[in-house]
């Protein structure tokens, strides 16, 4: 059983900037994709950024220019560098893994954008 462990949420004002982490239980090279998710209230869940394991990273339109998803294979974690936060930015964030098509979820981490 994979594990994925998220940390980084919290409350920011509007503008500010938040680093979330996941790490996962076995190595980031066993994973055929990778990516961050977000669920706000009375919402769907919806994927934010991604990367496949030899691919380029997806960014939802909503986030371009603002997140950046990255990885330190030395750490084996992953990170969501999220910049200029919004309201609608607020909503909790889960950490997604994909090995063999089979879907991994962490608990996820609230991230709260309100002044």
């Amino acid at each position: 059983q994979v594990h994925l462990v998220e940390s980084g949420g919290g409350l920011v004002q509007p503008g500010g900037s938040l680093r979330l982490s996941c790490a996962p239980s076995e190595s980031i090279f066993g994973f055929d994709l990778m990516g961050w998710y977000r669920q706000a209230p009375g919402l769907q869940r919806e994927m934010v950024a991604s990367f496949r394991r030899w691919g380029s990273s997806y960014y939802e339109d909503s986030v371009k220019g603002r997140f950046t998803i990255s990885r330190d294979y030395a750490k084996n974690t992953m990170y969501l560098q999220m910049s200029s936060l919004k309201a609608e930015d607020t909503a909790v964030y889960y950490c997604n893994a994909v090995k063999n098509t089979v879907n991994y979820w962490g608990e996820g981490t609230l991230v709260t954008v309100s002044s």
